[in-house]
């Protein structure tokens, strides 16, 4: 990945030392830095994030946009970058897909990027019925409501800071993803 753009990505994490060293190692060069939210972990969460030269955010409050919310805070506080990544810590993110996700934006043609789970074929039990019904339902009501093609309303995602920063993300739990959907859509 070759850019002049600064581009950092978070990964909120909740008990995922098993996969968070894999993810780490995998990641293509090029970040500006690498910041792993670890949202009240029991096991060694943070310690391998640390061992594989990630920045640890603690963030004890449980919920995806809590962590997401806490990661964003040391950002901003250190250099903001001019794109962040959102990627799952559990890899169901791969993190060679990331130059592609990330194309769009650095070719200046796009805002926001979000890497799909349901189009092309998915792992088995990687959405559950629950996770299906409700994300068909959002994203076709993101259509509808406001004539944006979207598939999914998956973790993996890169938007620029300063779209980000006008949106004023404000949910602490998993309303996250469809209330930054929602809001870019409205922009």
């Amino acid at each position: 990945m070759h850019t002049d753009q600064r581009i950092a990505l978070l990964i909120p994490a909740l008990n995922e030392e098993l996969a968070l060293g894999d993810l780490l190692t995998g990641l293509p060069a090029g970040l500006d830095r690498v910041v792993v939210v670890d949202n009240g972990s029991t096991d060694r969460t943070s310690d391998v994030a640390k061992q594989h030269g990630a920045i640890v955010v603690h963030e004890p409050r449980r919920g995806y946009g809590a962590a997401c919310l806490a990661g964003l805070t040391a950002i901003a506080a250190n250099h903001p970058p001019d794109i962040i990544v959102f990627m799952d810590a559990d890899r169901s993110d791969h993190p060679a897909d990331l130059p592609a996700l990330l194309e769009p934006l650095i070719r200046d043609e796009a805002d926001m990027v979000i890497g799909s789970r349901t189009l092309g074929t998915a792992e088995r039990g990687s959405l559950s019925l629950p996770q299906r019904v409700g994300n068909a339902l959002a994203t076709c009501l993101l259509r509808r409501i406001w004539q944006v093609a979207c598939t999914d309303l998956g973790p993996f995602r890169a938007i620029r800071w300063g779209v980000l920063e006008r949106l004023s993300m404000n949910d602490l739990g998993y309303g996250w993803t469809v209330q930054m959907q929602a809001r870019v859509a409205r922009m």
